[in-house]
């Protein structure tokens, strides 16, 4: 069960002037499940992205790329239960093919269509299977389809991860509507595995993928559940403009800075949705490091704790195990560290001052805290100003058992 996270329902996800969706049935590894999704964008809808930086990166990502590039983009094409990664020649071929079965059936250019695909990696995309459901895919579009979407676009999550919120912009309602998927294999290097947020703002394209940046920075680049970077990660921003506020040309602005911090809420959420999500979750952790020379520095050490199978199982079993943690920071890699400064916290308790166990601190204090569902580690490191904060979850039993049996 996901720590702390409930469904969103169909009403609380807001429709997106100018932006349409679809799912339709494959069969491509479960028969039965929405496992294609379509997404329409209106005409002079502007797009921004950032993928994987893996350099095993899955052919969709490479078409996409390359579409993105060359044309405006027009529908986007998700797929589940199949990655099309380590697919070579034959993957590239199956995402354009894909893409070109969409612009058939809705009339636009291939390069038009943007595709994604997550699932299993290493088996061919079953391409006359999604070819097939596209034009009922097609024919059910609608703007109110955002949680048959988040659902579509699943694999081992065990709950939709969907967020709307509404603010005012130069006397106009605008919309934001995200939707994201990931549960494991996931600290992802720009992105998550796969997330979509779309507003009807009027966005100069420019400052629409400078935003998109600034969200990521605050939201899919400081999560982990597993250490593991997709071959599938991907982020797409989209801009309708179609909500009749005054083009948006800067950030430095009352309205830029109002919808940056809406957007990066947005990813936020998701973001942790994902972590709150991870395979075989019972506990979400959120880990601070202060007093570091630099912001970088701290997320070091920060990620150094959050990829620690031993913090990560201590976590699950309420094991206040200082020592680990403790360890982690000592081995994170930071130049010229005396460890004797370090101070760690669980939650408000101190368990090491000055790098020794604290003097009240007792077993019980500690259990206590680590019992909770939602666990902050706090260390400060006694070195500067900077701070860093990232967010992971432990490593239970379910984890090595939902991938032990992936495939099968």
């Amino acid at each position: 069960m996901a720590v702390n996270l409930s469904a969103p329902t169909a009403e609380a996800l807001l429709a997106v002037k100018g932006i349409r969706l679809a799912t339709a049935s494959a069969g491509i590894k479960k028969p039965g499940r929405q496992d294609v999704v379509l997404i329409e964008l209106a005409e002079g809808t502007q797009t921004a992205a950032v993928y994987t930086k893996n350099a095993f990166c899955a052919a969709p990502v490479i078409v996409a790329k390359q579409h993105q590039s060359s044309e405006a983009s027009r529908y986007l094409l998700i797929n589940s239960g199949n990655a099309n990664a380590g697919t070579g020649d034959v993957g590239l071929l199956a995402a354009k093919s894909c893409c070109q079965a969409v612009a058939d059936v809705a009339n636009v250019n291939e390069a038009s269509v943007l595709p994604f695909s997550t699932g299993v990696i290493g088996q061919p995309l079953p391409v006359d299977k999604i070819s097939a459901v596209l034009p009922e895919a097609y024919s059910r579009l609608s703007e109110d389809n955002w949680l048959a979407a988040a659902q579509g676009i699943m694999t081992t999550d065990t709950i939709a991860k969907a967020k709307s919120v509404q603010l005012k912009l130069d006397g106009k309602t605008i919309t934001i509507t995200g939707i994201s998927k990931g549960s494991g294999m996931i600290r992802p290097d720009m992105a998550t595995m796969l997330a979509y947020i779309a507003t009807d703002a009027n966005i100069e394209p420019a400052v629409l993928k400078t935003m998109l940046n600034n969200a990521m920075g605050q939201s899919f680049n400081r999560i982990t559940v597993d250490g593991d970077t997709s071959t599938n990660d991907a982020c797409v921003l989209m801009a309708t403009c179609q909500a009749g506020n005054a083009e948006i040309k800067q950030i430095s602005t009352a309205e830029g800075e109002t919808l940056q911090e809406a957007i990066t809420d947005v990813c936020r959420y998701l973001a942790q949705a994902i972590v709150r999500d991870g395979e075989g979750a019972t506990k979400f952790i959120t880990i601070n490091v202060e007093q570091g020379q630099s912001q970088e520095e701290c997320r070091q050490v920060a990620y150094t704790i959050a990829h620690s199978p031993l913090v990560k199982t201590a976590s699950f079993a309420s094991d206040p195990n200082w020592g680990r943690i403790l360890a982690a920071v000592g081995r994170s890699g930071l130049i010229d560290f005396d460890l004797s400064g370090v101070s760690i916290f669980i939650g408000d308790v101190c368990i090491v001052e000055s790098g020794q166990p604290e003097n009240s601190y007792t077993e019980e204090k500690g259990q206590a805290v680590m019992a909770e569902p939602e666990i902050t580690i706090t260390v400060k490191l006694n070195r500067g100003d900077a701070y860093d904060q990232v967010w992971t979850c432990d490593f239970s039993y379910d984890y090595v058992k939902i991938n032990a049996e992936y495939r099968t």
